[in-house]
């Protein structure tokens, strides 16, 4: 046997050796901590826009900064679970919001939304009410 083929054999499996040990150590199951799936997302998005609604007000209307530092100090905020949470994070899912949603491209539009939102649900539970009297 010649020195290239016990050299070539050796590179082979080394390299099926390494692949193993790639596969074996990755995780396959999802960490208790990861906050980037989609569960995830909405959950921090429908934790965002709670804020905006107690917080925002036309007199004095949300920016980021103050937005980050509401939903930090929200009650229902898991600091364990969203411990990379950042203002990053916080941008990327107003522009997910805003790519949803196209008319919101603010803040204060996303306010408007909601209470629109909130009016609308509230006529239509009062209609439903008056048709079951």
């Amino acid at each position: 046997m010649s020195v290239e083929i016990m050299m070539l054999i050796g590179f082979i499996s080394i390299l099926i050796l390494t692949g193993w040990k790639f596969y074996h150590f990755m995780p396959m199951k999802p960490l208790p901590d990861d906050d980037s799936d989609e569960a995830s997302k909405e959950e921090l998005t429908q934790l965002m826009l709670t804020v905006i609604k107690e917080q925002h007000t036309p007199e004095n209307p949300l920016d980021a900064q103050a937005l980050f530092e509401y939903i930090v100090k929200h009650e229902s905020f898991d600091k364990n679970h969203y411990w990379r949470f950042n203002h990053n994070k916080l941008n990327q899912l107003l522009s997910r919001y805003y790519a949803r949603y196209p008319h919101t491209g603010t803040l204060p539009a996303i306010y408007e939304q909601i209470t629109k939102n909130e009016e609308i649900t509230r006529l239509l539970v009062q209609e439903a009410l008056q048709q079951l009297r």
